[in-house]
């Protein structure tokens, strides 16, 4: 059971617009020809931040013609916030705000040994990272730069704390990289 950030940023660095837009994103690549159904097959639970869970929501008629469904998964999901939000009809989705480590072991017991899939924020993966419960960044870099946005991982990380573990060429927009986080390391990061 690993605790994974799964994301796509922009090469230089950004996972979302300003405004939240994953527009940048789509015509890069198709997600049933790269990692994703794999990774997907592998997660147990999904941890989520308010700016994700939100453009899930505005976008719900775009994700369900593309899934079949306003809210694509089937596993629990944890969405973390400050401000009250409307849940999503017929989803398992459980809110949460304050440390990530009091709601992680909740998570793992939900997850039922399969993986937990930190869907973002970058600084919701970081909370998690600065917590000691991150394992794993599967980052999928595409092939656009945006200038500005939501950054990747707002977090300075020093010395070796990411351990590289595999490249990979989907399609000509999109390298995947496999990062394993060095626990010990990563305790010296600032």
């Amino acid at each position: 059971m690993k605790t994974q950030y799964y994301t796509a940023t922009s090469l230089d660095g950004f996972i979302a617009t300003e405004d939240d837009s994953l527009d940048w994103l789509f015509p890069l690549g198709d997600l049933n020809h790269s990692s994703y159904p794999e990774f997907m097959a592998g997660v147990g639970a999904l941890a989520m931040g308010s700016a994700t869970y939100e453009w899930m929501l505005r976008h719900a008629d775009k994700v369900a013609a593309e899934t079949g469904s306003a809210w694509p998964y089937h596993q629990p999901a944890w969405v973390f916030s400050r401000r009250k939000l409307p849940p999503i009809e017929g989803a398992d989705i459980r809110f949460a705000q304050g440390d990530v480590r009091r709601v992680h072991a909740e998570m793992q017991a939900a997850a039922g040994g399969k993986n937990i899939w930190i869907v973002g924020g970058g600084d919701l993966a970081g909370q998690f990272h600065d917590a000691g419960l991150l394992d794993e960044l599967i980052i999928q870099i595409g092939s656009a730069t945006l200038g500005r946005g939501k950054p990747l991982f707002p977090r300075r990380v020093l010395n070796p704390a990411l351990r590289l573990m595999s490249v990979r060429q989907m399609g000509s927009g999109i390298a995947e990289l496999r990062y394993e986080v060095d626990k010990g390391a990563a305790r010296g990061a600032v």
